[in-house]
C-alpha cells in the first residue's frame, strides 16, 4: 500500500460523519450556538459559543463515546470495552456503557481531578470499572491496552480511532445547521485539541460543507503536541509536559487525528496556562459559566488571535465544564501571575526589630499587599531568609518595586526565575 493510499484511508469524510450523526442525533443533547456579547465587545467580532457544557456529561466526549461502543460489534461489548481516559471522555464512556447496559473498565491518571472520578463512577454505576494508573494520559492508556490484552477485551481509543472522531465530528453538524437557521456565515472555528479527536472529526466535517471557514486548533503551551507534530511531520512524544489543563495534556498525538489535522487544519495555536486560567475566571464572572481548561481553551485564543478574527464571526467550542470547584484557588493563583500581578521572592532580612516595617513602608508601593510571609528567627545571625508574596496594585510598578527590592537586597531570588523553587516553596 502506497503512502497517498494510507493517507486517504485515514481520512474522515463527511460521510462518515453524518452517519454518526444519525445515530446520535435522537441521544446525545443538541446544545445551543450561543451569541456571546460580552466576548463579541471585547474582541471586536462576533463570537458564538457552542456550548459542550451543556452536554449530559457536561462535555462533547459523550459523542464519541456513544458513537465508538455503538458500532462496537455485540459480541465484542458482551465481553466488556476497556478505555483510557485523562476524565471527560471516561463520562462519556460510563454514561454510555451504564444505558447500554455493556461492562467497562475505565484507566484514568491517577492526577486526575477528584470532581472527573467521582461523575465517571456516578454515571456508570455498577456498569464501569475505574482503575487510576499511571501520573499522565499517556501512562493510563498504556496500562489500559496491557490490561485490554490479559483480559481478551476490546480497547477503544479515546481519540485515535475513526469512530470516536465520527461521532466528536456531529458537533459540527449542529453548528453549522444552527448557524445556516441564524442566517451566520461562520468564518472562524476554534477547538481544543489533546489527542485531536474532536478537531479533526469537526474539520474533516467543516471543510467539506462550509470550505470558506478557517479551521483553528487551540493547544495549551505546556502540552503543545499536535504543534509539535505539524512541525517534524509525524506525531511525537513530548519530553515535557505541563498537566494543568488535564483534558488537553496528550503526550503523543494519534497517527489518525493527525493525518486529519494536516488534512483539513488551518492553523494552530498554543495558549500559555495562565491565559486559560484568566479566561476560566473570566467565563465564570461575567457569563456565569463554569469551564474546565481544556473548555477554555478556544476562547482563551482569542487573547492573541484577535487581530484575525477583528470583524469576523468566530465560533468558539466551550468543550467541557467539569471544573472541580477546589481547584479554583489554584486557577486565580495562576491567573494572577500570568497578568503580572502576583510576585514572589526570597529576600535576606535583617533580624533586627522594625525590618519588616521598614520593608512595607520604603519597599512596597503605596496599593500593593503582603500575600505571604514565612520567616524563621535563626540564633546568632544578622540576617535571615524570608519567602515573601506581592500582589501589585497596578502591575505597571514591577520595574519600580525591583528597584527598590534590589536596594534593599542586591542578591534577592525572583521565584518567576526558578521554577522548582516555586513550586517547592508556594
Amino acid at each position: 500500500m502506497d503512502l497517498k493510499t494510507k493517507t486517504d484511508q485515514a481520512l474522515l469524510t463527511k460521510e462518515d460523519v453524518e452517519k454518526a450523526n444519525e445515530v446520535l442525533a435522537p441521544i446525545i443533547r443538541h446544545t445551543p450556538l450561543q451569541y456571546d456579547v460580552y466576548l463579541s465587545q471585547k474582541y471586536h467580532c462576533q463570537v458564538y459559543l457552542k456550548r459542550e457544557d451543556l452536554q449530559a456529561v457536561r462535555s462533547f466526549k459523550i459523542r464519541g463515546a456513544y458513537y465508538a461502543i455503538h458500532a462496537t460489534p455485540a459480541a465484542e461489548r458482551e465481553k466488556g470495552v476497556v478505555y483510557a481516559s485523562a476524565g471527560n471522555h471516561a463520562q462519556g464512556v460510563a454514561w454510555t456503557c451504564h444505558n447500554m447496559k455493556v461492562p467497562a473498565t475505565i484507566f484514568m491518571p491517577t492526577t486526575t481531578p477528584q470532581q472527573k472520578v467521582s461523575q465517571v463512577a456516578f454515571f456508570g454505576g455498577d456498569d464501569v470499572t475505574i482503575k487510576l494508573v499511571g501520573d499522565t494520559f499517556d501512562a493510563s492508556a498504556e496500562a489500559a491496552e496491557k490490561f485490554c490484552q490479559e483480559k481478551q477485551q476490546t480497547f477503544i481509543a479515546p481519540f485515535n480511532d475513526k469512530r470516536t472522531m465520527a461521532g466528536q465530528g456531529t458537533l459540527a453538524v449542529e453548528v453549522l445547521a444552527d448557524a445556516e437557521q441564524q442566517n451566520v456565515n461562520v468564518d472562524y472555528f476554534l477547538a481544543a485539541v489533546g489527542g485531536g479527536g474532536l478537531l479533526s472529526g469537526t474539520a474533516a466535517y467543516i471543510k467539506a460543507v462550509s470550505p470558506r471557514t478557517r479551521v483553528v486548533g487551540v493547544e495549551p503551551a505546556g502540552a503543545a503536541s499536535m504543534t509539535k507534530a505539524l512541525e517534524v511531520g509525524h506525531p511525537v512524544t513530548l519530553n515535557e509536559l505541563e498537566k494543568f489543563v488535564d483534558g488537553a495534556a496528550v503526550r503523543t498525538v494519534g497517527e489518525l487525528t493527525y493525518a486529519n489535522v494536516k488534512a483539513y487544519v488551518d492553523d494552530m495555536l498554543a495558549v500559555p496556562e495562565g491565559q486559560v486560567c484568566s479566561t476560566i475566571l473570566d467565563l465564570y464572572s461575567k457569563e456565569a459559566i463554569v469551564a474546565e481548561p481544556a473548555g477554555a481553551l478556544s476562547v482563551s485564543a482569542l487573547e492573541q488571535y484577535q487581530d484575525e478574527v477583528r470583524g469576523k464571526t468566530v465560533v468558539c467550542v466551550i468543550s467541557g465544564g467539569n471544573n472541580d470547584i477546589n481547584r479554583m484557588q489554584e486557577i486565580e493563583e495562576r491567573s494572577l501571575i500570568f497578568e503580572g500581578y502576583q510576585h514572589y521572592f526570597v529576600v535576606d532580612f535583617p533580624q533586627r526589630p522594625g525590618a519588616l516595617r521598614e520593608f512595607v513602608n520604603e519597599i512596597l508601593g503605596p496599593d500593593d499587599d503582603i500575600t505571604k510571609f514565612e520567616y524563621t528567627k535563626k540564633v546568632n545571625r544578622g540576617k535571615g531568609p524570608v519567602l515573601i508574596g506581592v500582589r501589585l496594585g497596578d502591575k505597571t510598578t514591577l520595574p519600580d518595586l525591583l528597584d527598590r527590592l534590589t536596594m534593599f537586597d542586591p542578591h534577592y531570588i525572583n521565584l518567576k526565575d526558578n521554577q522548582m523553587l516555586y513550586t517547592m516553596l508556594v
